[in-house]
């Protein structure tokens, strides 16, 4: 029955506004007559509403229809809507007024009738509409309300009425019970009803005082260390966390103007990054990209990006079969007209690094395949050397025999005066990099970054399975701090320095300030709606080989400079002597290949500099 009756609204939604409207101008006209006479309308001057009521609809219905008053959504009507209706009674009546004169003369109808037909039919047409809005807002279900969650916003600016204006506009999602906000002037206030409880520090009291299950950040322009100290402040177990998306990202279409749970990008807070995606499409567009480690997460993530460039085909490579099999079938699926080739392999494999570059002939080569994971490249050095330095040397050479346009490898902070084995294999595939891109057409590049958040090598995803198990969560050292960026922006910035890049140059990205990692720790816990101390216990378990207590990015600050992008920097290349330096590959290679991981070590850190 309820369904039916919602068709037959839907199917004759314009005929029953158009009726409603017919019938509210009549009764404010008529109403008006009435008041003139006291509720006591003569004879004569009701044969004069009679006869002056069609030419009334005429002209109201047009004016009305003009102004937009038949098109109107009722339940989501506003102040702007109201202005309308005004203007729109102000403008017929006026009509009304010189229409009269000209077609019944002067003194047909009593002026005082125009004054009250004018604020009657405003009050009519604005108030049913008012009402409709009030009715949607303000009933509530039995069923809906056994399932309503207290809501407890924080921000009441703009962004922050907002959301409330959601939640009533949807119920179901939760009832808001308060604001939160920083601006003294604004507590015990309130704003549409709700009022605003205090600052940042009383959410955790006024959220338990409230019941409050859910907690909404409405401050899109919040900074990181912002967004980090109220995930601090919000220390109440079983409460969700949301965030309103900066606005910048809805304009972008990046998010839809949608409250989401808090990622840990959110963190961050960074400022959006904006590329300059004409100058990247100029080496992306109609070429040939090969992007080996196309499975791992920021791989995957740069095979997304790239094809939103257009390329004439993308070249994955990776070992990991199942991740390289979805990551196709994915872009097969958004990408329906881009030519995909997945090949299944190691960089280490040299026949199939020249069947693959000598069939496909790649224009420009991203090359993330690499093993990150510190502690286990110190207990594994020999894979780390034939992979991470070995590896790339394979690709610099293929690049540089097949004439591959622009070359570039994926590096990291930890080949900053490298202390552990993975940080030495990444310096030595830069240096090797840099060498050989002076004797070569191929416009070799690298760009540093540090640890990108959310990737299968980064400490949050370890956290949050730790969470799950109920803890501990497991801290190198309390002062430990690192670099941390978003897997999408790392993406954009290595993309836009790949557009940047002449040969040879290391290109830095800018991580902006370190975050400790307890802190980071603290606010995943937080996230999750537990109380760290009592639901999650942290464990500090002392550094592990080949660790830092926090990162570099530059090797000599007083060399590096910065580059006609803001957030990207440049390390200028040091003179190497290429035929020593591939001698000592070749010595490097030799202890590789009989698994001597002291001298593979050695000759690594000689290699170097250390």
């Amino acid at each position: 029955m309820e369904k039916a009756y919602k068709v037959f609204i839907l199917k004759y939604r314009r005929a029953l506004i158009l009726a409603t409207n017919l019938l509210l101008i009549f009764l404010s006209y008529y109403a008006a007559f009435m008041l003139r006479f006291d509720l006591n309308l003569p004879d004569i001057y009701f044969k004069i509403f009679l006869r002056t009521l069609p030419f009334l609809i005429l002209v109201k219905l047009l004016v009305f229809y003009y102004f937009g008053l038949f098109r109107g959504i009722w339940k989501y009507v506003s102040m702007y809507d109201l202005v309308q209706i005004i203007k729109a009674n102000l403008v017929a009546a006026v009509g009304f007024v010189i229409g009269n004169h000209f077609i019944y003369g002067t003194y047909i109808v009593p002026r005082f009738i125009f004054v009250n037909d004018f604020i009657i039919c405003t009050f009519l047409i604005g108030g049913i509409r008012f009402l409709s809005r009030i009715i949607k807002e303000k009933y509530r279900g039995p069923l809906l309300k056994s399932k309503q969650v207290n809501v407890l916003i924080v921000g009441a600016g703009e962004a922050g009425i907002l959301v409330l204006k959601e939640y009533r506009n949807n119920p179901i999602l939760g009832e808001v019970v308060g604001f939160m906000d920083d601006d003294k002037s604004k507590h015990n206030e309130a704003i549409q009803g709700v009022k605003i409880l205090g600052d940042r520090h009383a959410i955790s009291r006024v959220a338990q005082a409230y019941d409050v299950g859910e907690i909404v950040f409405a401050l899109p322009s919040a900074t990181g260390e912002a967004i980090r100290d109220l995930v601090a402040c919000c220390n109440v177990p079983n409460v969700k966390i949301k965030i309103v998306p900066g606005l910048a990202k809805i304009l972008s279409g990046e998010l839809e103007i949608a409250l989401r749970e808090v990622q840990s990008e959110d963190l961050l807070g960074r400022e959006t990054v904006t590329i300059n995606e004409r100058e990247i499409a100029k080496y992306l567009k109609d070429k040939r990209i090969l992007i080996t480690g196309a499975a791992g997460s920021i791989g995957s993530e740069l095979c997304r990006q790239v094809a939103s460039f257009s390329p004439a085909e993308i070249i994955l490579i990776d070992h990991n079969e199942n991740n390289l099999y979805f990551l196709a079938l994915e872009l097969k699926a958004k990408f329906k007209y881009l030519n995909i080739k997945s090949v299944i392999g190691d960089i280490n494999d040299i026949s199939l690094l020249k069947e693959v570059f000598s069939g496909c002939r790649p224009q420009v080569v991203f090359h993330a395949a690499a093993y990150k994971h510190v502690p286990l490249m110190e207990e594994n050095p020999i894979a780390a050397a034939k992979n991470n330095a070995l590896g790339s040397r394979n690709m610099i050479y293929a690049a540089h025999h097949y004439k591959v346009e622009r070359f570039v490898l994926i590096s990291t902070d930890k080949a900053v005066n490298p202390i552990n084995t993975m940080g030495l294999t990444k310096r030595l595939a830069e240096i090797f990099l840099q060498a050989k891109a002076k004797h070569s057409k191929t416009k070799f590049m690298a760009v540093r970054f540090g640890n990108v958040l959310g990737s299968d090598g980064s400490v949050v995803p370890l956290f949050k399975k730790q969470i799950e198990a109920g803890g501990p969560i497991t801290i190198t050292h309390p002062d430990t701090t690192r670099y941390f960026m978003s897997i999408k922006e790392a993406v954009l910035l290595v993309l836009q320095a790949g557009a940047m890049g002449k040969g040879g140059e290391i290109f830095i990205l800018d991580m902006g300030e370190q975050i400790k990692i307890v802190d980071l720790a603290r606010d995943l816990v937080a996230l999750s709606g537990l109380e760290l101390g009592k639901d999650i216990l942290i464990e500090y378990i002392g550094l592990r080989p080949g660790e830092k207590i926090w990162e570099e990015l530059l090797l000599d600050k007083d060399k590096d400079k910065t580059t006609k992008h803001d957030k990207i920097y440049i390390s200028q290349a040091d003179d190497f002597d290429v035929v020593s330096l591939r001698k000592k590959l070749k010595e490097l290679q030799r202890y590789v290949d009989v698994m001597d991981k002291e001298k593979a070590v050695g000759k690594m850190k000689e290699m170097v500099g250390q």
